[in-house]
């Protein structure tokens, strides 16, 4: 079956980086668009940031916006989320997922699959 799974979460103080990965298995990469969720403690799920399936078209959430990028590499079937500038708000569990629509969305819902998830804790 299809699996996304996410890496390169941890632990960071604020004011620092961290790069996530998703690699995808067993679905054709570039027929989806990726997005980056996140989940906080006892919050709902939001959306971060997204791309289109050539890479092109980018949307992001605006309390990331000027601090994270999302890129794709489709040869490697991997997206990316480069976090700059960390905040202790940014704290959450970090999924990736992929939407075969058309369109970029930033609707959880849209997305047809998920990974289980990476941790990012930034401490103040």
């Amino acid at each position: 079956q299809v699996q996304l799974v996410e890496s390169g979460g941890g632990l960071v103080q604020a004011g620092g980086s961290l790069r996530l990965s998703c690699v995808a298995t067993r679905l054709t990469f570039s027929n989806y668009n990726m997005g980056w969720f996140r989940q906080a403690p006892g919050k709902e799920r939001v959306f971060v940031a997204a791309v289109s399936r050539i890479p092109g078209i980018t949307k992001y959430a605006d309390s990331v916006k000027g601090r994270f990028t999302i890129s794709r590499d489709n040869a490697r079937n991997t997206v990316y989320l480069q976090m700059n500038n960390l905040k202790p708000e940014d704290t959450a569990v970090y999924n990736c997922a992929a939407d075969r629509a058309v369109l970029v969305s930033i609707l959880g819902f849209e997305y047809d699959y998920w990974g289980q998830g990476t941790q990012v804790t930034v401490s103040s």
